[in-house]
């Protein structure tokens, strides 16, 4: 009766250490990816690096006092930036793009930006 315990206990001692290995493999290549990735100075990586693109490009595009960035959003990853919401004139759509697409980091750009139309016109 106690061999029969003791090699179940030794079954699951096997299985959980395999289970550990496994969970401990999977995760090194994905540290040796972002490792990797991070030594590319093109493309920023990570959260920080996100944030740090969007509050770049967003104060660029504040700089510009005939701009209201109030109404612009901002999304930065990877290096690939969106920019959504409004602007005052269609001449701003471009004007806001190129000067995002200025800013050190931005590898490529997604314009979503529209004309706000002043309330009550058509």
């Amino acid at each position: 009766m106690k061999s029969i315990q003791t090699f179940k206990l030794a079954v699951g001692l096997v299985v959980v250490a395999t289970c550990m290995s496994a969970w401990a493999q999977t995760s090194a290549p994905v540290s040796a990816s972002v490792t990797a990735a991070s030594g590319s100075a093109t493309a920023p990586v990570g959260r920080k690096a996100n944030r740090a693109l969007r509050r770049q490009v967003y104060n660029a595009i504040a700089k510009q006092k005939d701009i209201s960035a109030g109404n612009i959003s901002v999304v930065a990853k990877d290096g690939a930036v969106t920019l959504s919401g409004t602007v005052e004139d269609a001449s701003q759509v471009g004007r806001v793009a190129e000067i995002a697409r200025g800013v050190p980091g931005v590898t490529s750009l997604t314009n979503k930006l529209t004309v706000e139309k002043p309330f009550g016109g058509m």
